[in-house]
């Protein structure tokens, strides 16, 4: 049963009155997953909760995937498309700072992203799917996915068949997004969010006293020239209509001021949205250091790691996805196309094996003070945005699988 509490957040015109019903549930659901906060591939508290609404709905489900992956799959009133939604539900290494009733109770984690709202907004979507079948024709497959934040959820649960059986024709995702004000969306096809590679090099010198630095090969110095020419790369190595970023995080070498080092250690990240950039990245930063090493007479080793692929909007998906959007915000003011950013998702394997549209669900509100930045020990959204999810993912599936 669905119980009346008070909802804290202003109802809009556009929710539908069975949505905006729905709304005090909404915000019991976020805020009792928000209390309880679980690392990648830990979730087991946040699947057990998805778990025991699904069966308590009558849902068909599957739990235990990629470890603790749960799919949700709603027939229609007759056949047609398979539609998959997908939501995250990891948290992350943060404490939170919030002094709200539900804050996190599990020292040293937190919801810092909004993905207890994905999993709220999901979950709201699967109630209202279930009980108005006849409103869809098809097959609406609802993934509930580990680990986005890390190592990666999405490419287990994609090797373990979430996207078959029945296959998947098309995949949709909202992030709820604190960069965009309460009753916007950002939605655009082609390039959303930026691969995400890393790298770690370590650079092998010879030490000694730092008074005699003949005798030496000073790993700070080499380091200090492989991260002044690294800057180059974006600046002169790539396109300048295309966007990039190589940022240098980490620099560790030294135990004492008056030695020098015999070793400098580096790790960075490196962001782009041009799949045609996939591998240039990594060969480029290689030949720099190597080339900076040899002249120096110093040695290195260099590990890279490509991570997420950038998340690539489908142009039919996402026409989609802005139609039904701007239904729900009213106004053309509100559908923010110029909203890509160099944050990754791994939401981007799922986009590489059928066509779909990841958007950001604007969720915050200056005069509330929510409006902290995603990763912030503060973050926090205005629950408004959950039922408002719930009205678009309802309305995507209503149009990409018609009832008649």
């Amino acid at each position: 049963m669905i119980s009346t509490i008070p909802s804290t957040t202003a109802d809009l015109a556009s929710i539908r009155l069975q949505i905006r019903s729905l709304q005090p549930q909404l915000v019991a659901w976020r805020r009792r997953l928000h209390q309880c906060p679980e690392l990648g591939f830990q979730e087991s508290q946040t699947s057990q909760f998805i778990v025991h609404k699904l069966t308590e709905w009558g849902i068909e489900h599957q739990a235990g995937i990629a470890k603790t992956g749960v799919v949700a799959t709603i027939v229609g009133d007759r056949p047609g498309p398979v539609l998959a939604i997908r939501a995250d539900m990891d948290a992350l290494p943060i404490q939170e700072l919030n002094e709200v009733p539900y804050r996190s109770q599990n020292d040293g984690k937190m919801h810092a992203c909004g993905h207890d709202g994905h999993v709220t907004i999901a979950l709201g979507t699967a109630y209202y799917l279930a009980r108005y079948r006849e409103c869809f024709a098809g097959t609406v497959k609802i993934i509930f996915q580990p680990a986005e934040e890390g190592p990666g959820g999405a490419k287990p649960m994609i090797e373990a068949g979430v996207l078959r059986q029945p296959d998947v024709d098309a995949i949709i995702g909202l992030h709820l997004w604190n960069n965009l004000p309460l009753g916007t969306v950002g939605v655009r096809d082609g390039a959303l969010m930026a691969a995400t590679e890393l790298f770690h090099c370590t650079i092998y010198g010879k030490g000694g006293h730092g008074a005699i630095p003949h005798q030496t090969i000073d790993s700070v110095v080499v380091g200090a020239h492989v991260v002044n020419a690294i800057q180059t790369v974006v600046s002169r190595s790539v396109d300048p209509l295309k966007a990039a970023v190589v940022t240098i995080g980490e620099f560790h070498a030294g135990t004492a001021l008056n030695v020098i080092a015999d070793q400098a250690r580096m790790s960075g990240t490196v962001r782009y949205f041009d799949e045609a950039y996939t591998h240039f990245f990594s060969q480029r930063l290689e030949r720099l250091i190597a080339g900076i090493c040899q002249s120096y007479g110093a040695r290195y080793t260099f590990d890279y790691q490509s991570l997420y692929p950038p998340v690539i909007n489908d142009t039919d998906m996402a026409e989609l996805v802005r139609t039904v959007a701007l239904s729900v915000v009213e106004t053309p003011a509100g559908i923010v196309p110029e909203c890509r950013t160099m944050g990754g998702e791994d939401m981007a394997f799922f986009l590489e094996e059928v066509p779909g549209c990841y958007f950001f669900l604007g969720a915050a509100n200056e005069a509330k003070n929510l409006a902290y930045p995603h990763h912030h020990p503060r973050f926090d959204f205005d629950e408004t945005a959950l039922g408002m999810g719930v009205e678009i993912f309802v309305r995507c599936v209503e149009k990409f699988c018609p009832s008649r």
